[in-house]
């Protein structure tokens, strides 16, 4: 799961009234990963290249106790709402974002092989629709552009920032599926990760900037102060 984390974060977005803060909710959809790349370069957590271990994912990602286990996401979540709700001042965007967070776990359990824990020690879950491609392409696909559609459908705006940001979702996709696989994990593992994430959140809050949530569609948050 790669873009796909992003669907979540449309949603939050959509439901969010007047303006979407959809760049917080793609830094919320990826955090964890932000953070597993980093505690990867420090040591903290690790992972090894063992081609064939799953059909699309050559990673072995045996150890990542604080960053994807159920417990640690949580704590990231609560952490990471607690912020935007300092920010923002509006308690239900920080509860969207700190779901969007949450909800990074939930999706790497239906494509992940069993490398997730609930709080860091076995047992392990994952549904490993990795090793099924037919499946999990088209499901990616149609989790991130059918929830794209939708806040595309509750906000108004401009169109090129949306355009932009589906062109470079498939793209950086496209690269995740086809591209090379690495030979070994070294620092630019986590480098790429860290412009990948960068630049859609970059084009995300690009696309926030541009629209706004269609007065009549309401939402599930308060009005709060801009940031």
């Amino acid at each position: 799961m790669f873009i796909g984390h992003f669907a979540p974060a449309f949603v939050a977005a959509a439901v969010t009234p007047d303006r979407p803060r959809l760049g917080i909710y793609f830094l919320a959809a990826q955090l964890v990963d932000w953070a597993f790349f980093a505690f990867v370069l420090i040591g903290v957590e690790d992972l090894r290249i063992v081609p064939g271990i799953t059909a699309m994912n050559p990673m072995d990602l045996y150890h990542m106790p604080y960053t994807h286990s159920l417990l640690g996401s949580a704590g990231f979540a609560a952490g990471f709402a607690v912020i935007v709700w300092l920010v923002t001042r509006d308690r239900a965007v920080g509860l969207l974002a700190g779901a969007v967070v949450l909800s990074h776990w939930l999706l790497d359990l239906l494509v992940h092989r069993p490398d997730l824990t609930l709080a860091g020690d076995p047992p392990k879950f994952g549904l490993g629709l990795w090793n099924y491609p037919a499946i999990e392409m088209p499901l990616e696909l149609a989790l991130t552009f059918g929830a794209m559609a939708f806040f595309i459908s509750r906000t108004r705006g401009y169109v090129l920032p949306a355009l932009v940001l589906a062109l470079l979702l498939l793209a950086l996709q496209a690269v995740n599926w086809f591209g090379p696989e690495p030979d070994e994990v070294t620092g630019a593992l986590s480098y790429t990760g860290f412009f990948a994430f960068g630049l859609l959140t970059f084009a995300a809050s690009w696309l926030g900037q541009k629209r706004r949530v269609k007065a009549q569609d309401g939402g599930l948050a308060r009005k709060g102060g801009a940031v």
